[in-house]
């Protein structure tokens, strides 16, 4: 421990370092400078003040060197543009010193010896600095790469420590300021610059990586990794808070980052508020909507979960990360996290688990949601998302549940595929069925980034088989929002719900899915290497998505939700139309069944 700290590299010990260099280099400069002048035979007139000279020179050229900053430098970050300053610190004190000669100081002195000792002592007080460099440069496996990093803020300087540290394979040679209140000061003894001076500092250094020191959200993100890329900058990292291991804080961007979108009026309060000391039950408890609601309902401080979910793996995969995070919560009937293995088609033991548990809250997640499959497979789509979620909603009205919060999605407007269609159902069935004690409300969003079924982690598959990526065509797009932000939204709908509504998420604007793919090869640096092939549109899928048919009935207090207009349906017909949907026995029969349901639906046989 004693040595490590010994040897742990600090401004202090660099420049102690330098300075005992730079007087045993000047020392055997100006000596070797006498001999060389007087072919080894110096002169003893000559020999009495070669002291006095000596301890002028070196005061002169350590002021010097430290006026241009050179000791602040370290030894591995020493390159071309530190060799001219050391150059022109050699010719500020030998100027200096020449005219204090001049002055008679040193009585009889050969200036001569000046001219040699100036051109030895820039040569070799240069090479010592620049040796680390070289070395390192012609050792690829311990060769730190130069760097930009983006932001003056207090990151900056923890970056430049862990770099000093070898802690990150990174030396930063600038900071790039995101304002121009710090250009031209210095921190950690780096030149803060202008955005401007971007393009002039890559090409000069060559710099091909760039750290940014704070999350951004997509747009300035998206514009920063656009113009970085053309700029020649081929890896970028974000950095987090820097701990123990450095490297392990810098990640990279990724295609998230690049398409997230942190909410503008997220409310925490109110989220906070709809669900401490609250008992929720949440269906599909271990899905991708299902296990981030669950997080969000323990992180806001849910009294009790009631984890609803049909897959053994994925209800333990959930419980497993609970028990981690939660300790001290044990799985008993007094326990933060109740575990159900059970499907919502199993309505009497639904009933059993909810009159038991009396939730304050359920959040209805459990869906197939995967188009093609639901296609593939239509009855097991229509009697899961129908059913399962009539039962929900019917058992959750008999018991008495204050509220009730239906997942739907963007693919219930204007459906053209099974999926979609039945999740129209659903919301129809929530907004007109007799809810007595109990406040139903759907939120309808998009596609969320890194879902089971997504289209980002199959772009990634690809990407590392070596490809080809594959698109179904060139004009389809998508909305897309990052799972936490959807969930804490969500949840945010449900708190100021009165009962009845469509809640409509803003999804900001959709991306091209060839663009995104695009994009995703350049993250991996792999645009010239894995083409992009159009696969043709799958059964049930659209071009492009939608939220809203025509204009929202209305806003709420938060911009980022919105609310449908209500569709009227005679509850007593709707039960019949889908007890009769239900009997159906083909496809055919069940697609018109669905269209007499959903009059906008217009199926897409692919």
């Amino acid at each position: 421990m004693l040595k490590s700290v010994l040897f742990r590299p600090s401004n202090a010990k660099r420049i102690t370092f330098f300075v005992i260099i730079d007087i045993i280099v000047s020392y055997f400069t100006l000596i070797l400078s006498y001999d060389l002048r007087f072919s080894f035979q110096v002169p003893l007139e000559f020999k009495a003040n070669v002291v006095l000279v000596f301890f002028v020179l070196i005061a002169l050229k350590i002021l010097a060197l430290a006026v241009f900053k050179l000791y602040l430098v370290p030894w591995r970050f020493f390159g071309l543009l530190e060799a001219l300053k050391l150059f022109y610190a050699h010719i500020l004190a030998y100027g200096i010193f020449c005219g204090i000669a001049f002055l008679g100081v040193f009585g009889s002195f050969p200036l001569s010896v000046v001219g040699i000792d100036f051109v030895i002592s820039s040569i070799l007080i240069g090479a010592i600095r620049i040796a680390k460099r070289i070395y390192l440069e012609n050792s690829p496996k311990n060769s730190p790469k130069p760097a930009l990093i983006f932001g003056a803020n207090t990151q900056a300087p923890t970056l430049i420590k862990a770099a000093l540290n070898s802690e990150i394979p990174f030396y930063p040679l600038a900071i790039i300021a995101e304002d121009n209140e710090a250009v031209g000061s210095y921190i950690s003894n780096l030149k803060v610059y202008p955005k401007s001076a971007l393009k002039e500092l890559i090409a000069k250094h060559k710099i091909k990586s760039a750290i940014l020191t704070r999350a951004y959200a997509k747009p300035p993100l998206k514009d920063l990794f656009d113009a970085l890329r053309e700029l020649g900058i081929e890896e970028i990292k974000i950095a987090t808070m820097l701990k123990d291991n450095a490297q392990e804080d810098l990640q990279d961007i990724s295609i998230e980052d690049l398409l997230s979108r942190p909410s503008k009026d997220l409310d925490k309060e109110t989220i906070g508020a709809f669900l401490r000391d609250k008992c929720v039950l949440i269906t599909g408890a271990g899905g991708s909507i299902g296990s981030e609601i669950v997080r969000q309902c323990a992180e806001f401080g849910a009294k009790r979960l009631v984890l609803v979910e049909h897959s053994e793996f994925n209800l333990y995969a959930i419980l497993e990360e609970l028990n981690q995070k939660y300790p001290q919560k044990k799985m008993d009937n007094s326990a933060l996290f109740r575990p159900c293995l059970l499907s919502i088609l199993e309505k009497e033991r639904l009933l059993a688990l909810i009159q038991e548990e009396k939730p304050d809250i359920i959040v209805h997640a459990a869906a197939y949601k995967h188009v093609p499959l639901c296609e593939y497979n239509q009855k097991s789509a229509i009697e899961n998302n129908i059913i399962g979620s009539k039962n929900v909603v019917d058992c959750a009205i008999e018991a008495g549940v204050p509220k009730i919060v239906m997942i739907s999605t963007d693919k219930a407007v204007r459906p053209t595929n099974v999926m979609g269609a039945t999740k129209r159902v659903v919301e129809l069935y929530a907004q007109n069925v007799e809810s007595k004690n109990s406040e139903i409300v759907a939120v309808r969003f998009g596609n969320v980034l890194g879902s089971s079924g997504s289209v980002v982690p199959k772009f990634k598959a690809q990407i590392q088989s070596g490809g080809p990526i594959t698109v179904t065509h060139p004009d389809i797009t998508r909305y897309f929002m990052l799972i936490p932000e959807a969930c804490q939204l969500v949840l945010q709908a449900g708190a100021i719900a009165k009962g009845g509504e469509i809640f409509i998420l803003d999804m900001g604007e959709p991306v091209k899915i060839v663009d995104l793919a695009k994009n995703m090869l350049r993250l991996y640096d792999k645009e010239h290497e894995i083409v992009i092939e159009f696969s043709g549109l799958r059964p049930g899928e659209k071009l492009y998505e939608e939220l809203l048919i025509g204009e929202s009935e209305g806003k709420t207090k938060y911009p980022s939700i919105q609310v449908a207009c209500p569709t009227h349906y005679a509850i007593n017909k709707l039960n019949e139309d889908i007890a009769e949907l239900i009997e159906c026995k083909d496809s055919k029969s069940r697609l018109e069944k669905l269209k007499e349901i959903v009059v906008e639906f217009n199926h897409n046989a692919g």
